[in-house]
């Protein structure tokens, strides 16, 4: 059996990137959701993940925990490799930009978290989310123009990378973030997916809100 336990869909950017690659790869597997910041998450997580946190796979006996680390043990056992791009170079400079948007862009975490229900206000950011904004738009841009002939995503074809931002394009389209032409068109493409379609959906209806998430109107 495989479990992906995740939180919110409504709030859980870390969560929809592993469930998004498995979804449109056609990966099956059994959904947990665990609602953030409950009784309920803090009684179940200490058994379920070993950092206390979601998203985590198990299967096979295995428990992967951290959304890069199962998408990469995904890319193994099920997808032949075919996560990532076939060419070398795409495939390092992928790597690369999913990897800085892993560990890097707190501003644009902080001041504008994913709420896949939000809609564009007066709210706006600092100069460094500002920053962060215009540093991805420059990744996919870069992306884009060097690697992305063979397709709408990033590096042709839908992979990790594009797992790994899509939560970026929430935020975008939730805080209406001025994009790029090039941007705007990868956004779309993204928004395109059936799983992203999916996951909107079921974030939307989901009854619970934040306030931390929730505040910034």
């Amino acid at each position: 059996m495989t479990t992906l336990v995740i939180g919110n869909k409504n709030y859980s950017s870390w969560s929809l990137r592993p469930w998004l690659l498995l979804r449109e790869f056609g990966i099956a597997f059994e959904e947990r959701r665990l609602a953030l910041d409950t009784d309920e998450f803090r009684a179940a997580i200490g058994a379920l993940s070993p950092s206390g946190r979601v998203p985590v796979l198990h299967h096979e006996g295995r428990v992967i925990w951290d959304s890069l680390a199962i998408c990469e043990y995904a890319n193994e056992v099920w997808l032949d490799g075919r996560g990532w791009p076939t060419d070398p170079s795409a495939r390092a400079m992928a790597r690369c930009a999913a990897s800085e948007m892993h560990s890097g862009f707190m501003a644009l975490r902080e001041q504008l978290p994913m709420n896949c229900d939000r809609q564009p206000n007066a709210y706006r950011w600092t100069a460094s989310g500002q920053a962060d904004i215009d540093r991805v738009q420059a990744l996919w841009s870069d992306l884009r123009s060097r690697f992305g002939a063979g397709g709408d995503f990033l590096c042709g074809g839908f992979g990790i990378v594009d797992a790994i931002f899509a939560p970026v394009a929430i935020r975008f389209r939730g805080y209406g973030v001025e994009c790029s032409p090039v941007a705007a068109a990868y956004c779309d493409a993204l928004y395109g997916l059936k799983g992203m379609q999916e996951w909107l959906a079921a974030g939307r209806g989901e009854p619970q809100r934040l306030a931390k998430y929730e505040a910034l109107r």
